[in-house]
């Protein structure tokens, strides 16, 4: 009696082991369209910055910084408006020469994803 009461407890905690090993897999954010492009080259002082990912990520715990060329570093504000799976903001007083946008972006996965995304700025 007591193995005819182990064999249906064993499959069944085989069942529960592969279902819960075949959940849905969840990838890291990964940027698929990106405003500025990689090298790109914007005219003027004032750019709209939208960078859109691959799944949702969690904006408060998402950051935007744009370093210039002598290597200075400020914040850019998020636009709290956004849609889950984008990274919006508006970067202004920009002058002449080479930048990178510099993100990081916790995913829902958990998982932190950085980068940077290097343009040039010229005056109309």
């Amino acid at each position: 009696m007591y193995r005819s009461f182990l064999r249906p407890l064993a499959a069944l905690a085989a069942l529960g082991w592969i279902a819960l090993a075949a959940g849905p897999a969840v990838a890291h954010a990964v940027i698929i369209e990106a405003t500025p492009a990689v090298n790109a080259v914007v005219h003027g002082d004032k750019l709209a910055v939208a960078l859109r990912f691959n799944s949702r990520i969690d904006h408060g715990r998402s950051r935007l910084a744009l370093i210039g060329a002598a290597g200075k570093e400020r914040t850019v504000p998020l636009d709290k408006a956004s849609p889950r799976d984008v990274l919006a903001a508006t970067v202004e007083n920009l002058t002449p020469g080479s930048y990178r946008l510099r993100w990081q972006v916790l995913a829902l996965d958990g998982h932190i994803t950085r980068g940077d995304i290097p343009f040039t700025v010229v005056q109309p």
